[in-house]
């Protein structure tokens, strides 16, 4: 069989498609897998170091502060969907499938002009616009939160979860406390309480300045926290992190700051508590381990999908929600808070885990090729 796979645009699209990917070749051992994305994206470098071919379209995403500036682009849509009818035409898929993002909705538009079924992957609990202007091209729609029905049609929806990182569960707390003392200057121990902070690739401004605010607590609280602050931030956060030591007289903390972590099932094994954004990546691998967490939405995302996503986790007290604005405040003092209330810990660790798909991407998988075999 030959599947197409489109999306890309941020690393909340990319996994989830190289996931379901990995998913089918292990179903399919023999299956031929060609990826779509946009030129200049990330998707161009990451699909490839997963090991899977890619073409690039010129797509872009419409400017909604500029309209008049958006000729280009409707242009360069239409010069991608003519190289992507010819794509099909070469390939001869047997089934697409859409993860969302600019490239996604050429591709999918296309193939199923063309006669191709296509299945639809929806990370967020408030559907992204690609996904919503695919909906009556798709024969399948695969979501990660109850209540899609708003945005999709009832008979096509699949409640499958997000596809999350295949090694997640693999992480050793002792391996994590060895990798940090012997690569930064800190003490720490497995047996004490970890707050693993998260902003995302990008980093979150309010999320990092909440850890410089509480330097005082997390020195006096004993706990350890493993930083990551995103490469914008990072010469910005230890710099702040050695004035702070300077001022308080402080040698070294146990802080590990960092702009990116290499080694996440061990820092997750670690951690006690994670504070993070709300993309649905992070949420779906929280739920998949059963992390107690404080998410932190960012108030930059499309049709702030990330408080929809936290909030589906809120309601059903498996998470503890603080805005971005009351980030810097009052972030760190509610994450020791949590850790010194292990009932509280116990509650939202045992209701994440009930929210958790460990075998999403290959449930989604299984429907993609049902559908190639109907074709």
């Amino acid at each position: 069989m030959r599947y197409l796979i489109s999306g890309g645009g941020t690393g909340g699209h990319i996994f989830p498609a190289v996931s379901i990917a990995g998913a089918l070749k292990q179903l399919d051992t023999e299956a031929d897998i060609l990826f779509v994305g946009a030129l200049g994206r990330m998707e161009m470098e990451r699909v490839p170091e997963a090991g899977y071919k890619i073409v690039g379209l010129p797509v872009r995403g419409f400017n909604r502060q500029k309209p008049w500036k958006n000729i280009s682009v409707v242009w360069d849509m239409m010069r991608s969907m003519r190289m992507v009818k010819k794509v099909i035409r070469d390939f001869k898929p047997d089934a697409a499938v859409g993860v969302g993002g600019y490239a996604s909705g050429a591709a999918m538009k296309v193939a199923a002009r063309m006669g191709i079924p296509v299945l639809l992957q929806e990370q967020n609990g408030f559907a992204g616009v690609t996904n919503k202007l695919l909906k009556n091209d798709a024969r399948k729609i695969c979501v990660a939160y109850e209540g899609m029905e708003q945005f999709f049609p009832k008979d096509k929806i699949l409640l499958t979860g997000n596809p999350v990182r295949q090694d997640l569960t693999s992480g050793d707390k002792e391996r994590g406390v060895k990798y940090f003392n012997e690569h930064y200057p800190v003490h720490f121990t497995a047996d004490r309480p970890t707050l693993l902070v998260l902003g995302g690739s990008l980093g979150a401004r309010n999320m990092n300045r909440s850890v410089l605010a509480a330097f005082n607590t997390i020195v006096e609280s004993d706990i350890q926290v493993i930083w990551q602050t995103g490469k914008y931030y990072y010469d910005e956060c230890i710099k702040g992190l050695e004035a702070e030591k300077n001022n308080n007289d402080v040698k070294e903390p146990n802080i590990v700051c960092t702009p990116f972590l290499s080694n996440m099932p061990d820092c997750y094994a670690l951690a006690t508590v994670v504070a993070s954004r709300a993309g649905a990546s992070s949420i779906s691998e929280i739920c998949l381990l059963g992390k107690p967490s404080i998410l932190v939405p960012s108030p930059n995302v499309a049709e702030d999908h990330q408080t929809h996503n936290a909030m589906a986790l809120v309601k059903k007290n498996a998470a503890v929600y603080i805005p971005d604005a009351d980030a810097d405040r009052s972030l760190i003092h509610k994450a020791v808070e949590l850790i010194k209330a292990p009932e509280k810990l116990k509650t939202l660790s045992d209701n994440a885990l009930t929210l958790g798909k460990p075998d999403s991407a290959k449930q989604i998988a299984g429907e993609v090729i049902k559908l190639a075999k109907n074709k």
